[in-house]
């Protein structure tokens, strides 16, 4: 079968490789959309959290054999720990990812967990469908910032996630949201999906802000915008450097919280709502084109918001 496989640092690869084969409490899955993920895109730069060589791609829907549509989770936890009976999934220490520790959905087929599958509608689009996923981390980030809707709400990064988090508040009845982003494109479809300032930076005090890019500097903003006792929600993971002021945060009692990924429930949520959303913010190429998307993403020379793989 066709796949994009990490071939090595900074590296991907078109490849015809031995087709997909299910285990043990397995299915298998025929890809109809895959996205591409910032995380995939810096991630690769070294070897280590992903071993070349591998098939990346935690983001994807598709077909099983019999027809049925679904969308994926592909975090699986070990269902036993104190985490995992709390509900917390996303936090099991054992934890494994689709795309990471196992093959993912930048190929023609994957064998998928089928505990992980979900049902999606028929009236979403596959497009709009490979969309879920960053959907649910922002429905995970919303909660984690106490669904706060009647407060002033501040997103840093107008990317998938940045994005994502902009159509979830304003789904849950939030009306004051400023995003800020460098590129005044992808502030233009902030503005477009309801944001009500737009900007390259934040201004002004917030309640709470999501950072979705992850550097020093987004984070460092996210604590100097907080009104005392607002709540930052870091999201981005660009860089670990940390950046802020801590004692202003002791001074001031401001919250920062971490939020990664969503537990099952968050997913599910995720797949009921996608279809009341905008999610027009994609582009879409042949995985025979994968190396190429890949690479020009990863070197900062074509700026699709969120480009998703077919093939």
């Amino acid at each position: 079968m066709k796949a994009l496989v990490f071939t090595a640092p900074g590296v991907v690869e078109n490849r015809d490789i031995a087709d997909a084969a299910a285990g043990d409490g397995e299915e298998i899955v025929h890809v109809e959309r895959a996205g591409i993920c910032g995380s995939e895109l810096h991630g690769i730069a070294t070897a280590g959290f992903r071993v070349p060589p591998m098939i990346m791609g935690h983001e994807f829907v598709g077909r099983t054999s019999d027809g049925r549509r679904v969308a994926v989770n592909p975090l699986s936890s070990c269902g036993k720990c104190e985490l995992c009976v709390s509900g917390r999934t996303q936090l099991c220490r054992t934890r494994s990812l689709l795309g990471v520790h196992s093959a993912g959905g930048f190929a023609e087929r994957v064998a998928t967990p089928i505990s992980s599958m979900h049902t999606i509608p028929d009236d979403i689009d596959w497009d709009r469908a490979a969309l879920i996923e960053p959907i649910a981390n922002a429905v995970h980030a919303w909660a984690i910032a106490g669904s706060p809707q009647d407060q002033r709400i501040g997103v840093i990064g107008c990317g998938p996630i940045g994005l994502a988090c902009l159509e979830v508040a304003r789904s849950k009845g939030a009306t004051g949201i400023a995003c800020a982003d460098l590129s005044t494109e992808r502030g233009d479809v902030a503005r477009t999906l309801g944001a009500t300032r737009v900007g390259s930076s934040l201004e002004g005090e917030f309640d709470v802000i999501f950072d979705a890019v992850g550097t020093a500097s987004t984070r460092a903003s996210s604590i100097d915008h907080l009104i005392p006792g607002g709540t930052a929600v870091w999201l981005g993971l660009a860089t670990p450097d940390p950046g802020f002021d801590a004692a202003a945060a002791v001074r001031f009692e401001k919250n920062i919280r971490g939020s990664f990924a969503y537990n099952d429930a968050e997913f599910v949520d995720a797949i009921d709502l996608a279809p009341q959303l905008d999610l027009s913010w994609f582009t879409t190429y042949p995985l025979s084109q994968g190396a190429e998307i890949f690479t020009a993403l990863m070197n900062g020379q074509t700026t699709p918001i969120k480009a998703l793989l077919q093939p």
